[in-house]
């Protein structure tokens, strides 16, 4: 399930869920759009005892940083997108990405000005002033082609199935692109985008700087003290105000991120296979996380770290009883794109903090 970004379940690009997923993710989705709409309430975080103070401000988080490098647009361009069509694209003039974790890549290879709209997961500031044409991967294809764009970008989460093949009956270049579910993904989605959008060199560029900067975020990472073992983390999606509490599995999204930043996924390793399973008291006490890692807007809507101890079950574990809550932006955590770097950094200085704080 993963959060492609769109604030509902995960998707594979912060925060989006995928096709195809468990029905449990499926009503999970329904149950969150409205939610995931009208913005998520709650008390914020007052008083929460988190495991650090976070290598990066929201601020940072919620800018890209483009290329320095003014790309260079060679087409047309043939292309074979992750459905098996293939696409030819003439003109990258109008460019319309249907998943916030496309636009970040897009954005950041230098070609901000030329988008022309946005999926309500495109939370970054470049593209605030932006239309939106897509919420919770539920696009409005009047609404794309009214902006006349040359090219669309999607993803194999994006829909409804109609709303896709309407945008390609009108004849628009439409290339789907297969998602990021892990950090091996990241360097091969930006590939593919500076492909479709005649920018190869600045694609490489990206791809080199992003992995560059992954690499020394790893190399910070803390080995275990003699006889300590890893901390087992949890990931939890939340929606409060929809009743949706749900325990990531090894399916989540989120295992590569832990697992770079010197973490057990503890969801994956008391044997979930799925996405995403409900939370229940027994699933919480198999998984026994040292520490919880959560949505931002997800831990508000159930009234912070206050509130996130009375779902059942939570209170119990180590992580419950020491009150070690993650929170990272649900614009980036899952997008596995240019600024993963800035993700991982977060979680890392989270996890691990120098003081020795909330250990």
């Amino acid at each position: 399930m993963r959060f492609s970004q769109d604030f509902a379940p995960p998707g594979r690009d912060t925060g989006q869920p995928r096709r195809g997923r468990t029905g449990l993710l499926t009503a999970a989705m329904s149950l969150a759009t409205a939610l995931l709409l009208t913005g998520c309430g709650g008390t914020g975080t007052t008083g929460a005892r988190t495991a650090g103070a976070g290598a990066t401000t929201a601020a940072e988080a919620d800018r890209i940083e483009p290329l320095a490098t003014v790309p260079a647009t060679k087409l047309p361009v043939t292309v074979e997108s992750a459905d098996g069509k293939r696409t030819t694209i003439t003109s990258a003039d109008r460019i319309v990405p249907l998943t916030g974790g496309l636009s970040e890549i897009v954005f950041t290879l230098g070609l901000g000005k030329q988008v022309v709209a946005r999926d309500i997961t495109a939370t970054f500031e470049q593209a605030a002033e932006l239309p939106v044409v897509t919420r919770a991967h539920d696009v409005s294809a009047e609404s794309v082609l009214s902006l006349r764009p040359t090219v669309v970008l999607a993803d194999t989460t994006t829909g409804p199935a109609e709303a896709i093949e309407q945008i390609r009956d009108a004849g628009i270049p439409l290339v789907v692109v297969a998602p990021a579910v892990e950090l091996a993904d990241v360097g091969r989605r930006i590939d593919t985008v500076a492909a479709a959008l005649g920018v190869p060199k600045s694609g490489s560029e990206l791809k080199q700087r992003t992995q560059d900067r992954i690499d020394a975020v790893r190399t910070s990472v803390p080995a275990p003290a003699d006889g300590e073992k890893k901390p087992r983390v949890a990931f939890l999606y939340l929606r409060g105000s929809a009743s949706v509490y749900l325990l990531g599995g090894r399916e989540s999204g989120a295992s590569s991120l832990l697992e770079a930043a010197g973490a057990v996924d503890a969801g994956k390793a008391s044997g979930l296979r799925k996405d995403f399973t409900a939370i229940t008291s027994e699933a919480l006490a198999k998984a026994a996380p040292d520490a919880i890692l959560v949505m931002s807007k997800g831990l508000d809507s159930v009234g912070g770290v206050d509130g996130l101890v009375k779902i059942p079950g939570i209170a119990e574990t180590p992580a419950g009883m020491d009150r070690r809550i993650l929170s990272i932006d649900d614009g980036v955590l899952l997008n596995y794109g240019p600024r993963t770097d800035r993700v991982l950094s977060e979680l890392v200085a989270q996890l691990h903090p120098k003081d020795g704080a909330a250990k």
